[in-house]
């Protein structure tokens, strides 16, 4: 176990909480109770300052002491922060699979005629990518009192590579096709050629719930819940050797009844590989599906900020000052 001590940032009273490791842990509360504090700012935060990681933007709650920081070996946040702020980044390269498609394409009879390099397949660098649109298949045109327009790139027709990049093909698709196919038909398609370097991190983006993305999908346009669950796609698709703590706030916002299940499907990946989930959540699918539950409260600012109970979702469920407990009696 992870044991806080004395944790009393902002709407925290003095909180001593016990974290399992090696399951699924949920921190729940009303609004206000302290959740966000104990986890982010306590939990991750302090854990982080213990162990020697980068804090980065992270502020580090008040609290008298850590206990357990030497049983994992990483602590990492997995939030609905972008995963890039351009639309030259996109899920596919964030899971490390573009480098393996560029590959691919390189290796092909006329990538090697014309001597096109991995890098040629890139439209982050000067080579093969179209030059009037730099890579990015539309030109911005800027408008002085309204919003800048973005119109398709009319030397390469929004298909962002050269027109000889464009003539080499991979089983018959080339670079731009790659591009358009949605996740679930470039992991069909890769597996059907014989590429399973590709399809093993493909896939994954499939098996939670992403598979109707397109593999050139700007990573800018996808929303929080898609940018935190891309994030996840990469964890699983090449965990850590060590025993790591992940911490996520809020993960099932905006998700629909069978994303929520994909996700724990996930979850449970993670803790059967060996690590460990500290979640903020309010759904109550997700808590009755925890190993373990810390309830905060019993109400928000003022009223709450103290461990109002911990234990199973059973033993929450039966404790009568928990306003978790009182929902969570229907659904178990």
């Amino acid at each position: 176990v992870v044991e806080v001590t004395g944790a009393s940032e902002n709407n925290l009273k003095h909180v001593d909480a016990t974290i399992p490791l090696g399951m699924i842990v949920t921190v729940t509360g009303v609004s206000g109770s302290g959740k966000s504090t104990l986890v982010r700012d306590v939990v991750y935060a302090g854990l982080r300052r213990v162990k020697g990681l980068d804090l980065g933007e992270a502020k580090i709650g008040a609290h008298e002491s850590i206990k357990g920081a030497a049983l994992v070996d990483g602590v990492e946040m997995v939030d609905q922060s972008p995963i890039g702020k351009t639309s030259r980044s996109n899920p596919v390269s964030y899971v490390k699979a573009w480098d393996a498609i560029r590959a691919l394409l390189s290796e092909t009879h006329g990538a090697r005629l014309r001597g096109f390099k991995p890098a040629t397949f890139s439209f982050n660098v000067a080579g093969g990518r179209c030059e009037t649109c730099e890579g990015e298949g539309v030109v911005k045109v800027e408008m002085q009192f309204l919003a800048d327009l973005y119109l398709e790139c009319e030397a390469c027709k929004g298909r962002r590579f050269k027109q000889e990049v464009l003539d080499v093909r991979y089983k018959g698709k080339n670079v731009d096709d790659v591009l358009r196919m949605t996740v679930r038909e470039a992991a069909d398609f890769f597996d059907a050629s014989g590429a399973p370097s590709v399809v093993s991190k493909i896939r994954v983006l499939d098996e939670i719930g992403l598979g109707y993305l397109t593999l050139g999908q700007p990573s800018n346009t996808l929303s929080g819940g898609e940018a935190q669950r891309v994030k996840l796609a990469a964890i699983l698709a090449k965990p850590p050797a060590g025993p790591t703590l992940y911490v996520f706030d809020e993960p099932t916002t905006g998700l629909h009844f069978d994303d929520v299940r994909v996700l724990l499907r996930a979850f449970n990946a993670l803790v059967d590989a060996g690590h460990s989930v500290l979640l903020i959540e309010h759904n109550l699918d997700v808590i009755r599906a925890s190993d373990y539950v810390l309830d905060l409260g019993p109400e928000g600012g003022r009223g709450g900020g103290r461990l109002v109970a911990a234990g199973t979702p059973e033993e929450i469920a039966a404790h009568p000052e928990s306003h978790t407990g009182h929902f969570l009696r229907a659904v178990l």
